[in-house]
């Protein structure tokens, strides 16, 4: 009987372990597949047109990051994108903490960013560019600079190019739009920003008041961010953007907004 007993034992115990083992199968592939993200969460500073800026009709984020983050998305499998906008130098922290899967806002790719973060390939070519008052015969280019006060957005290489420059005094603000009113109420003698987002501000009116100088600084390459445990979500992205370039999507996002340049 005691034999009885101990096999019966024995045997409930193996049944224990199976069902265990069954319950830890079920988290397995299928379970991860079944719990894989539907929903995107991007991170934007929509105040960096043409790339990403408010529509003052409507409210809503638009711009050519946008459209494309819009478009991998959708290439990647994701049922749902939602944007959060966040002030530029907090984009890498948010990514860091999880609070948003990635970044697209015309990001320059940069060795220093990339110990924090993972790139995709890059998307766009940039630079950098400077802009003055239309009166100002002084400043022909970025060498005149020196020992002036110049407008820059927080967090941005035109911010860390600004720091470079002999004697200059740099005043940070949350966007390029500030920056450049900045330069128009007379409290800086140039604003160095973007190539493209500079291009855009003179094109929707800044003209009026502002001019470029100088030869823009080329070289800078726009990519999307991710955290650097996520691998796999740049890997996918960076499998879209190369799907989305060799079918043309990409071409026709890009002719929208930059066609005239």
């Amino acid at each position: 009987m005691k034999k009885i007993k101990m096999f019966a034992g024995i045997l409930a115990g193996l049944m224990l372990c199976a069902a265990a083992a069954g319950c830890g199968g079920g988290t397995g592939s299928g379970d991860k597949k079944a719990a894989e993200k539907k929903e995107l969460i991007v991170g934007k500073n929509p105040s960096f047109a043409p790339f990403e800026f408010t529509d003052k009709k409507d409210g809503k984020v638009m711009g050519f990051d946008i459209d494309l983050i819009n478009a991998l998305a959708k290439k990647a499998g994701y049922e749902k994108v939602t944007v959060k906008s966040i002030a530029f130098d907090g984009l890498i922290p948010s990514l860091e903490s999880g609070n948003i899967d990635v970044s697209i806002t015309g990001m320059s790719i940069t060795d220093e960013r990339k110990k924090k973060v993972n790139f995709t390939d890059p998307y766009y070519e940039s630079g950098l560019m400077a802009v003055v008052k239309k009166d100002n015969t002084a400043i022909n280019g970025l060498d005149d600079l020196k020992g002036k006060t110049i407008a820059v957005q927080l967090g941005t290489t035109g911010a860390k190019y600004a720091e470079t420059i002999e004697g200059a005094k740099v005043k940070t603000f949350d966007s390029s739009d500030l920056a450049c009113l900045e330069l128009k109420n007379g409290g800086a003698d140039a604003v160095i920003s973007d190539l493209p987002v500079l291009q855009y501000f003179l094109k929707q009116g800044g003209s009026q008041y502002a001019k470029s100088v100088g030869t823009p600084k080329k070289g800078d390459f726009y990519g999307i961010a991710t955290a650097k445990k996520n691998k796999d979500m740049c890997d996918k992205l960076n499998k879209a953007l190369a799907e989305l370039k060799k079918d043309g999507e990409y071409q026709k996002i890009y002719d929208k907004w930059f066609k005239a340049e």
